[in-house]
C-alpha cells in the first residue's frame, strides 16, 4: 500500500494516465463482480447470473478503453491503479466478502457503480482541458450506462419469483446463523441464571454479593454457550453458517440475558435492586416470547407457556432456596 504522501494527485495525472487508471479500474471491478458471482452461485444462482453479466459489461468497457488508448497513445499502457492516486475511490478487499449477506453484496455493487460515475463526473467538472473533460465525461456516461445495464440484467435474470426465493433463502440463513443461536443463548442466560442470582439475593440480602455471583454466572454461561455452539457444528452439513458467528451470537446473548437481572444489584438498597431485577426478568421473558413468535413462528400461547412458566418455576426455585 502506498503512503498518502507518495500518491499522485488526480489533477496531476496526464490524459494517458487517466485512461490507464480507468482501464485498471474496470479490470478490478470485473474481477470483483466475478468473485461475487462465485460467492453466490450455490445458494443464489439468479443473482450470480446478474453479476456474471455485470462482469462481462465491465470487460466490454475495458476493451473499448484499451482500443481508445491504442489510437491515442499506443499499445503500452502505464501501470497505474486506484491505490496510486490520492483521494481516488477504493474498493473493499474481496476477502471481506465472506461475511457479507446477499443484500450487502447487492448494495455494494450499486455503490460501486454510483461511486465510479460520481467520481468521473466531478473530475470532469474540475478540469479545464477540453479533451480531458470530454474523456472523463465519456467515462461517467459509460458508468451510467453500466448501471442501466445492471438493471436490465436483473430484469432478465432476477424476476419476482427468483428474487422472492433468494430473499427467503437469505432470511432462512440469517435465522439459522444469528437468530436461532442468539435466541437459545438469551433463553439460557435469562432463565438458567435466575436460580443462582435470586438464591444468592434472598440468602444474603447483600447487593454486592449478588452482583458478584450474577456477573460470574452470566459471563461463565456466555463463554460456555459460545464455545459449545461453535464447537458442536461446523455448519458444513447442516448449512447453519459460520460456527464463529453462531458462537458469538449465542455467547453474547447468553451473557446479556444474565446481566439483565444481575446489573440492578449495582443499586445499594436491596429491595429496590430486587424489585428492578424482577421487572427486568419480566421484560426478558416477554422479549423471548416475542422473538420466538416473530422469527421462529412459534405460536404465541405455546411460547408464552414454555418461557414464562419455565422462567417462573426457576425463579421460584431460586427464591425458595435462598429464602429457606
Amino acid at each position: 500500500m502506498f503512503e498518502y504522501g507518495s500518491r499522485r494527485r488526480f489533477r496531476d495525472l496526464t490524459e494517458q494516465e487517466i485512461l490507464a487508471l480507468a482501464i485498471s479500474s474496470e479490470e478490478d471491478d470485473s474481477r470483483i463482480y466475478r468473485s461475487y458471482a462465485e460467492r453466490l452461485r450455490a445458494d443464489y444462482p439468479a443473482s450470480a447470473a446478474v453479476f456474471d453479466g455485470m462482469a462481462e459489461e465491465e470487460d466490454r468497457h475495458r476493451q473499448r478503453l484499451i482500443a481508445l488508448h491504442r489510437i491515442r497513445f499506443g499499445d503500452v499502457i502505464p501501470l497505474i491503479r486506484r491505490e496510486h492516486v490520492a483521494g481516488f475511490y477504493a474498493r473493499k478487499p474481496v476477502w471481506l466478502m465472506e461475511g457479507m449477506t446477499l443484500e450487502m453484496i447487492r448494495g455494494e455493487a450499486e455503490a460501486m457503480e454510483r461511486q465510479a460515475q460520481s467520481f468521473y463526473e466531478i473530475a470532469a467538472q474540475r478540469t479545464s482541458d477540453a479533451a480531458t473533460r470530454k474523456l472523463l465525461g465519456d467515462l461517467a456516461a459509460a458508468e451510467a450506462a453500466h448501471e442501466n445495464a445492471a438493471r436490465d440484467l436483473e430484469d432478465r435474470h432476477l424476476d419476482d419469483a427468483a428474487r422472492s426465493h433468494e430473499d427467503q433463502t437469505a432470511h432462512r440463513q440469517f435465522l439459522l446463523t444469528w437468530v436461532q443461536p442468539g435466541l437459545a443463548g438469551l433463553m439460557d442466560g435469562s432463565v438458567s441464571t435466575l436460580a443462582p442470582i435470586f438464591a444468592t439475593a434472598f440468602a444474603t440480602q447483600d447487593p454486592a454479593t449478588t452482583l458478584t455471583v450474577g456477573l460470574a454466572a452470566s459471563i461463565g454461561a456466555g463463554i460456555s454457550m459460545g464455545f459449545t455452539e461453535a464447537a458442536h457444528d461446523d455448519g458444513v452439513l447442516s448449512g447453519r453458517g459460520s460456527p464463529w458467528k453462531r458462537g458469538f451470537s449465542s455467547g453474547m446473548m447468553t451473557t446479556l440475558g444474565g446481566l439483565g437481572h444481575a446489573l440492578p444489584y449495582l443499586i445499594a438498597d436491596f429491595w429496590t435492586a430486587t424489585s428492578l431485577a424482577i421487572a427486568v426478568v419480566f421484560i426478558e421473558l416477554w422479549a423471548i416470547v416475542w422473538i420466538q413468535n416473530r422469527f421462529m413462528q412459534t405460536p404465541f400461547l405455546r411460547a408464552t407457556f414454555q418461557v414464562v412458566l419455565g422462567g417462573a418455576l426457576v425463579f421460584a426455585a431460586g427464591a425458595l432456596i435462598g429464602g429457606g
